[in-house]
């Protein structure tokens, strides 16, 4: 797949800073046209990335959280990424109901809801070095579109 636009973020790892993440990778990704479901799930996968991050990533605001977003011909591809604390066991991370916080009352969903509304996820992580979450959106091209091409 070729690149067609890139966007490069990274913000400090404060929760505040979540919103303007989701925003931001929403207004880049509707250069491809998605229907208003697929950018509601776009904000929301990259919301939960983002959260992720912040609260099991860092115990320290000031690090950095970096998002890449790249778009290709029919699909958005998002990277959350931080050098925080890693994820020992990231099967077990990605059970439903699983949280390293419980004393935040974490829902433990983050990578479920990642899971439903995002068509590929992919997680690399090592302790101490922190966590990649690779998540690819297909955007679902206009019937009208495709039959006048």
């Amino acid at each position: 797949m070729k690149i067609k636009n890139e966007m490069k973020l990274e913000f400090l790892s404060r929760s505040q800073n979540e919103a303007f993440a989701r925003a931001a990778v929403a207004a880049f990704a509707a250069q491809l046209d998605p229907t208003l479901e697929e950018i509601a799930d776009i904000k929301t996968a990259v919301s939960e990335a983002v959260t992720n991050a912040i609260i099991h990533g860092y115990d320290n605001p000031n690090e950095y959280v970096r998002i890449t977003t790249r778009i290709y011909d029919n699909c958005v591809e998002i990277e959350v990424l931080d050098h925080g604390k890693g994820i020992e066991d990231i099967e077990l991370a990605r059970q439903p109901l699983y949280t390293s916080k419980p004393e935040l009352e974490r829902s433990g969903m983050g990578f479920t809801v990642m899971e439903s509304f995002m068509d590929e996820v992919e997680v690399s992580s090592a302790p101490g070095q922190g966590t990649k979450v690779r998540m690819i959106k297909y955007i679902q091209a206009d019937a009208s579109e495709t039959e006048r091409e």
